[in-house]
């Protein structure tokens, strides 16, 4: 299984990396992800730090896609990088079906509105995504991401990524492994 090699950051100045990702790689894609995260009832896939997903992408001209998607547990515990398999789905509410009908339940469900930029660097493929989840309030992350084929590759990969981070001025110190769902369930909390 591929390795998504990713770093995640706060960012102090949205409209400074805005401008800089639009400067050098043009219009980004903007898109609003509803993720629904699923678990075993007894919540041993979250525990184990894996992940079960199915998020709806809606994008720009009705562009609406739906992605089924298993992260194992991190490789690589200061980024948080996961092994990753990922596939489109055809029918979003059948999936949600499947997945129940198997004895996963939804944990967590949310909204993420994100701006992306592709382009290449070191000679991977580099996804560089702007991120705001309505529900941590006016928070603003960067996360930047490639594939590593093994976990050899995974130092290398982040190399590349944290030479993207930098050349936007994002520091060592603004990265966090913080997961979304960590942050949206504290955020729930009473």
């Amino acid at each position: 299984m591929a390795i998504e090699a990713e770093l995640k950051a706060a960012v102090r100045d949205p409209e400074g990396v805005l401008a800089q990702l639009e400067e050098r790689h043009g219009a980004g894609r903007a898109e609003v992800y509803r993720d629904t995260y699923y678990d075993a009832p007894d919540g041993s896939l979250m525990e184990a730090d894996r992940e079960l997903r199915i998020r709806t992408v809606h994008g720009p001209d009705d562009d609406t896609r739906t992605m089924l998607t298993y992260k194992g547990a991190r490789v690589d515990a200061a980024s948080g990088s996961k092994p990753e398999a990922e596939t489109r789905v055809e029918d979003a509410e059948a999936m949600h079906e499947i997945v129940r009908g198997l004895g996963f339940v939804p944990r967590l469900a949310f909204e993420k509105r994100c701006r992306n930029y592709s382009f290449e660097r070191d000679g991977r493929r580099m996804l560089a995504t702007l991120v705001r989840v309505p529900e941590l309030g006016d928070a603003t992350f960067i996360e930047v991401e490639t594939v590593a084929d093994t976990e050899v590759e995974v130092a290398p990969a982040l190399a590349s990524v944290r030479a993207v981070l930098r050349e936007l001025g994002i520091g060592e110190e603004e990265l966090t492994a913080e997961l979304y769902t960590d942050a949206v369930a504290a955020a729930r909390r009473p």
